[in-house]
């Protein structure tokens, strides 16, 4: 029986694997899912049409000739896949949302240093005493308003700070902080979970599973089911006569 990682999991997965997304962000040859190839092979075992696949290779040819003319925005397209940057785009987006919300509400306010007051020489032990009473005050609200452990807004706006944080909070782990409450703690496992499965998916590490519309029926009337992902090749299942494919054709029928 598989374990459900907990929210605080969840999010330090997704620190961990944010490298790997800035590493893929030059792969564009990275598969939506369902993996077009597949379907569009389902698709086509029972009708060939030679004139469409001709079209589309008229197509291709005149959008990267489109995409080399001088005439567009830039010289050359651009060289990173979009369907990654999207998606950091959105889990970042996402993550530094919760944790401006989440710090508004459960962050403690800085310890306010004492009032200003003009220096005086302590000329007797008791005046000494409130002038270090003083300097221990200042240097407290000092450190406290510096706590690395708080969330602030201004500094270090990044995914994987923002994901450490919230995972902190999600953990109850000590700082100027209240514990999460109940309605909290349901939305940030949900942002988490949510993150998590679009990092995934777009790193091909989820194991993915999915039934093709009713436009992609197979030969025999029944629904095509496909699965794979997780570094697994992709393969097509018809839940009603059997018969199998991957993208180099028929497995078994």
């Amino acid at each position: 029986m598989t374990t459900q990682p907990t929210t605080t999991q969840q999010l330090q997965t997704i620190a961990r694997l944010w490298p790997d997304l800035h590493d893929a962000l030059g792969d564009r040859t990275q598969h939506a899912w369902p993996p077009p190839q597949l379907r569009d092979y389902i698709a086509g075992l029972d009708r060939i049409d030679i004139e469409e696949q001709e079209a589309r290779r008229h197509q291709a040819a005149a959008l990267r000739v489109l995409e080399r003319s001088p005439e567009q925005l830039g010289t050359r397209p651009v060289p990173i896949s979009l369907r990654v940057h999207d998606t950091m785009r959105a889990v970042e987006a996402a993550l530094l949302d919760t944790a401006d919300r989440l710090a508004r509400s459960v962050q403690r306010a800085p310890q306010q240093p004492p009032a200003p007051a003009r220096a005086a020489a302590a000329s007797t032990r008791a005046e000494r005493l409130v002038w270090e009473d003083r300097a221990r005050r200042i240097e407290a609200a000092r450190r406290d308003a510096c706590d690395p452990r708080r969330w602030q807004p201004q500094h270090g706006r990044t995914a994987i700070r923002a994901a450490l944080w919230l995972s902190g909070r999600a953990d109850g782990a000590p700082g100027p902080f209240r514990p999460l409450s109940v309605v909290e703690e349901q939305h940030l496992a949900r942002v988490a979970a949510g993150a998590l499965a679009r990092v995934e998916t777009v790193l091909d590490l989820a194991d993915n599973r999915r039934e093709l519309t009713a436009e992609h029926p197979c030969q025999c009337g029944g629904t095509i089911e496909v699965y794979g992902g997780a570094g697994a090749q992709p393969v097509a299942r018809c839940k009603k006569c059997g018969a199998i494919w991957s993208e180099a054709g028929v497995v078994a029928a």
